[in-house]
């Protein structure tokens, strides 16, 4: 049984999903097309076999991934993100700016597909229509 955060906190409850040791790369990899349990152990050197078997399970039954059967004899089957895994894009944007940034060694950028420069995150006001600063933030109880 994994370690559970007991906090009223989003960052926290988001980590007891995502939070483990190899999840995000295993969700990063099918999000770029790694579907079966081979592309998976070929996208990701190091990986124990039954550590990624288990992690399959478990974003399965957190609904980040869903399966879906190939070949009956011996059952296969390939993976596809479900909405909410396909939502993390943005953490993988987020955390590859981030690494930009502060990294000694950079292994990727971000950059627009149009025009090859590199891009940021801004964030955005839908009811104001208005991009805002970090320092305007405010996190406030649900």
């Amino acid at each position: 049984m994994k370690n559970q955060y007991q906090l009223p906190c989003n960052i926290a409850q988001s980590l007891n999903l995502i939070g483990d040791k190899w999840t995000l790369l295993i969700l990063y990899a099918v999000m770029h097309g790694n579907a079966t349990y081979k592309e998976l152990q070929q996208a990701l050197p190091g990986i124990a076999s039954n550590l990624l078997s288990e992690r399959l399970k478990t974003l399965e039954e957190d609904g980040l991934v869903s399966s879906q059967l190939y070949q009956e004899h011996p059952p296969r089957y390939q993976y596809c993100l479900t909405p909410a895994g396909k939502d993390l894009h943005m953490v993988f944007h987020s955390i590859m700016l981030w690494g930009e940034k502060h990294l000694t060694t950079c292994y990727k950028h971000l950059i627009h597909t149009s025009c090859g420069h590199s891009v940021q995150m801004k964030y955005y006001c839908e009811e104001c229509g208005r991009e805002i600063s970090a320092d305007e933030l405010d996190i406030t109880e649900a």
